[in-house]
């Protein structure tokens, strides 16, 4: 049987086909390539003019482009765990918050597949941050540490392999007119409508695209390697991000530039497969149980994401309707539980409309502006160029507005209509017109967290605050400040 009839749809075949020696030694290889802090929409393949993405766009012509993917969590940490689990964040105890403890007894697709005989390993920033060692872990819970193209070339024959590619692009810090230098027009730039137009603002994120360009390349790179080796034909690709870019109103918040990210597969195993598109939502804990599928795993944990192999088989045309979105802790930026005390959220993500709640309305969203004897400042925007002109200007016409959207309390229940508002700034959870739709989005809400046994549930939760962190670090206005303990 050859290898395209994975990509066909693994979940369609026989049982006894998948357990067979021959079927095992077929089976597709996986690469996964997990860029850090990528929003959707910044790649050619969703329309961005404004950056050059060719190798995405390769890729593209090979597969299924997902235009409504979405991180579990805002957050670097818990958003990986999810991914390497299959779990919603607040089903893994302290993985729920940035630099948290996930407990070596959860089931990873790591265990599993090396379980079935596949090499897995990593390169560069697999389920970070924090300190795996405290968690019971000997490595990092994506596997052993490896480069590429040596784990490639070491390979052994016929054995297949699961390779995370964990890129830092596009995470801050930037290098500074990086995007003019390599020939993005910030006057080009679409900027998002929650930040201010402005030379600053333009050049941070032209900077931030140019890192986007690079990722680019590096997958121009590994594609190489698997064709000079010969693998390219019998490898799934998957290219996905964490979370969103990292500003204010986006990376950490459950608004759309927070959680939304570029998602495609693809497959070279058949050279006249139709590129796809599919707008049916995706939660990214849906990888894991997808990983499973391609490699025939069948003895599974309990999980609660839901495969995409007959999504990209055609055998469904659709998969979610909706997805639920969530946040605990981000940074260390509040004194109370001992600087602890994260902003808890969760949401519901439909076509139409973003409904979120916040459990601790009283707290900053962004963190506390400062914290005795700390650098910390608004310690869950990330420091950079925005963050300094947002913050100097903050009491100045356009600014303030928009300052209060990024850094600003807000209710306890917002309501998005997103035909309109595609950036998510204008708060209608009070108007009368929206009623019954916002009441059936609370009850959904509602539901769902009743049925997933979350602890926020009737306004519980408070145990998360305290969990310690593995690593500390302050955010600052400009950067970063790491602390050894």
């Amino acid at each position: 049987m050859k290898y395209s009839l994975w990509i066909i749809g693994s979940l369609i075949l026989g049982a006894a086909s998948l357990l067979s020696v021959n079927q095992k030694a077929q089976r597709p290889n996986i690469l996964f390539i997990l860029a850090d802090d990528w929003s959707y929409p910044y790649a050619s393949i969703y329309g961005d003019q404004t950056i050059r993405t060719p190798n995405l766009t390769k890729l593209a012509q090979h597969g299924t482009v997902f235009t409504n993917a979405y991180c579990a969590s805002p957050s670097c940490t818990p958003s990986r765990a999810a991914i390497l689990t299959g779990r919603y964040p607040h089903n893994l105890g302290e993985g729920v918050n940035l630099c948290g403890r996930l407990d070596h007894r959860v089931p990873t697709y790591v265990q599993l597949l090396e379980k079935e005989g596949y090499a897995v390993a990593f390169d560069r920033k697999g389920w970070a941050p924090g300190d795996f060692r405290k968690m019971g872990y000997t490595e990092n819970p994506a596997g052993k540490t490896a480069e590429f193209n040596a784990f490639i070339d070491k390979l052994p024959a016929n054995q297949p392999f699961f390779f995370w590619f964990g890129t830092n692009d596009p995470h801050r810090p930037f290098d500074l007119d990086a995007g003019k230098k390599s020939g993005i027009d910030p006057q080009k730039i679409r900027l998002p409508a929650f930040l201010p137009d402005v030379p600053d603002v333009r050049g941070d994120v032209a900077d931030y695209l140019s890192e986007v360009e690079r990722l680019d390349r590096e997958i121009g790179d590994l594609l190489q390697k698997l064709e000079r080796s010969g693998q390219l034909e019998n490898t799934i690709i998957v290219v996905a991000s964490d979370n969103g870019m990292p500003f204010p109103h986006a990376k950490a918040n459950l608004y759309d530039y927070g959680t939304r990210v570029p998602l495609l597969v693809s497959s070279f195993s058949k050279k006249d497969l139709r590129p796809k598109r599919n707008d049916s939502f995706v939660n990214l804990i849906d990888l894991m149980p997808t990983f499973l599928d391609w490699a025939g795993v069948k003895q599974r944990p309990e999980l609660d994401g839901m495969s995409l192999v007959p999504v990209l088989s055609g055998q469904k045309t659709s998969h979610r309707t909706e997805v639920f979105l969530e946040r605990e802790r981000h940074c260390l930026c509040r004194p109370e539980f001992n600087y602890g005390a994260g902003y808890p959220m969760r949401a519901i993500r439909t076509k139409d409309y973003l409904y979120i709640r916040n459990f601790r309305p009283s707290r900053m969203p962004a963190g506390d502006e400062t914290i005795p004897n700390t650098p910390s400042v608004f310690g869950d925007v990330d420091g950079g160029p925005t963050k300094v002109y947002m913050m100097d200007h903050r009491r100045e016409g356009p600014v303030k507005n928009l300052f209060a959207l990024g850094f600003g309390k807000r209710p306890d229940e917002e309501f998005y209509v997103l035909k309109n508002d595609p950036y998510n700034i204008r708060n209608r959870v009070n108007e009368a017109a929206y009623t019954s739709t916002i009441r059936q989005l609370r009850n959904r809400l509602d539901q769902w967290m009743q049925q997933e046994n979350d602890p926020r549930r009737q306004g519980g939760g408070d145990q998360i605050d305290k969990y310690e962190s593995t690593t500390r670090a302050w955010i600052t206005k400009t950067g970063i400040i790491f602390l050894d303990e």
